[in-house]
């Protein structure tokens, strides 16, 4: 072929063939090498992931940081860290038990939270689909968490009706729980001989409350008022659930921050009241013997897992939402030890208000017995010689009480059962440990009823039990529906 014909001139000239192949290129998709038989690396495409990759850019994400922390701390702090974490460090040697809870904190509770954070924002899915993505075979147990989230939700959002039953009740001057009432026999009006043996907060919890029956085997009919209370306490978790984290991330910014207002409100007001300081003194004595108890490290563990919230699924939902660089190390350190300093905090309260109670009991112990003296002094059945001559029965103090207790119980020792006389130590009231209902709707309750403008911080208190309680029970119905909604890909709001 001639020197200069176009074919020789083309194949000799670079320039125009790297036109020719950059124009055949322009018209060319790109290729995907993943898919293609040019793939060299190893790495093999696969389709569910891709759907996944696709799933998450559609997946929704919280609308800031604060909203997210403020989630996971409405979770884990709840009705626990108020009636049950005081109840334990009274229980297990006051202040020594800070030590065992503080260390398995960091030892344990602080790992295996930061993991759940870990693995639900790095497979972003509830639990079901982070233990199918880790093993197949273990599905079963993220089926097991909703099942638990299930069942705590049952009777989590009981406590929550209770709570907005007492609320509204609150609205009235005296509190209805602060005197028996009074039932009428024939033309007479007399006290309530069920609560007057009791006290009328025991009696207002059981009777007018809960209307309990006489024994299990009693249905006692439906009790229509509780009943109205669950289902507000049921429509305030699904209204704030209805949309996912756009509405329940929404309703965080109250029910997360408004508690610490009420518990530092009530810390203020507990330190001014008479006899708080007792509490507070006889919670953070501590009894070092304790410590060598393994029960009592046993029981701090338990309150660690119960009030991190692990295990459930919940804060494994809420991380899912979060984008795969977010710094989880940061998140479960913050969201640990502000736990920590919330069952502190709430300790201080309760221990505070229940010192001032404690001196009202004891006050009301002093006056009853003195009358009792007074009556074996008039009818000659005690010498007044036995009584010191310093002693004023018209302003008779705790002191001079126990001192006139020692000694009629010294000179009447064969016959001191039979006056019926009681010690009223300050020590043995402050000693009666409380936790549960019996802390939250009694002991509380009963506190608050000598409060100057009681109604007034019984409805904040009971105003941040919902709220604590709400917080808890968006995160548990989060263990239910996150994984659910990403596994079965049903509607959201339907499903809620």
């Amino acid at each position: 072929m001639p020197k200069n014909s176009k074919v020789t001139q083309r194949e000799h000239s670079s320039e125009h063939v790297t036109e020719s192949v950059a124009d055949l290129l322009a018209h060319q998709e790109p290729v995907d090498y993943k898919r293609s038989v040019l793939n060299v690396t190893g790495e093999a495409w696969d389709k569910q992931k891709e759907g996944d990759e696709d799933l998450d850019a559609e997946r929704p994400a919280w609308n800031s940081k604060l909203q997210y922390i403020l989630a996971q701390i409405g979770y884990s702090v709840g009705l626990g860290n108020v009636w049950r974490f005081p109840y334990l460090c009274q229980k297990n040697g006051g202040g020594a038990y800070l030590v065992p809870y503080l260390v398995l904190l960091v030892i344990i509770g602080l790992p295996l939270f930061f993991l759940e954070l870990a693995v639900g924002q790095r497979i972003r899915r509830g639990s079901i689909g982070v233990w199918n993505y880790i093993c197949p075979r273990l599905g079963g147990i993220g089926y097991a968490s909703c099942l638990v989230c299930f069942f705590v939700g049952l009777y989590y959002n009981v406590i929550i009706g209770w709570s907005i039953f007492y609320f509204f009740k609150s609205f009235q001057y005296p509190l209805p729980w602060s005197e028996c009432p009074l039932v009428k026999n024939g033309s007479v009006a007399v006290v309530e001989t069920e609560c007057e043996r009791s006290s009328a907060t025991t009696y207002f919890w059981y009777r007018e409350t809960l209307d309990i029956s006489n024994s299990i085997s009693e249905s006692g009919g439906l009790n229509w008022k509780m009943t109205l209370c669950l289902l507000v306490a049921w429509s305030l978790v699904g209204l704030a659930m209805i949309k996912g984290i756009q509405s329940s991330g929404k309703v965080m910014y109250f029910s997360s921050l408004f508690p610490y207002l009420v518990l530092v409100c009530f810390l203020v007001r507990g330190l001014l009241l008479r006899g708080a300081v007792d509490g507070i003194m006889h919670m953070f004595t501590p009894k070092l013997d304790k410590m060598l108890d393994p029960q009592v490290w046993r029981e701090a563990a338990t309150q660690v897992f119960f009030a991190l919230g692990l295990g459930f699924g919940g804060v494994i939902a809420f991380s899912s939402y979060n984008k795969q660089d977010n710094n989880c190390h940061f998140d479960a350190t913050l969201v640990s030890f502000i736990n920590f300093f919330t069952s502190v905090l709430a300790t201080l309260v309760v221990f505070a208000v229940l010192g001032f109670k404690a001196n009202i009991m004891n006050e009301k112990c002093v006056v009853e017995n003195a009358e009792k003296i007074l009556g074996y002094l008039n009818s000659n059945v005690l010498s007044h010689d036995l009584i010191p001559p310093h002693v004023n029965f018209s302003h008779l103090t705790a002191k001079d009480y126990n001192e006139m207790y020692r000694v009629i119980m010294t000179v009447k020792e064969g016959h001191f059962k039979e006056l019926g006389l009681d010690a009223c130590l300050l020590e043995d009231e402050l000693n009666k440990s409380v936790q549960g209902t019996g802390l939250a709707f009694i002991a509380f309750t009963e506190a608050m009823t000598h409060f100057p403008a009681s109604p007034f911080w019984s409805v904040m208190f009971f105003l941040m039990l919902i709220n604590l309680g709400l917080g808890s029970m968006i995160g548990t119905m989060s263990g239910i529906t996150t994984p659910i909604i990403d596994t079965f890909k049903v509607r959201k709001e339907v499903f809620t």
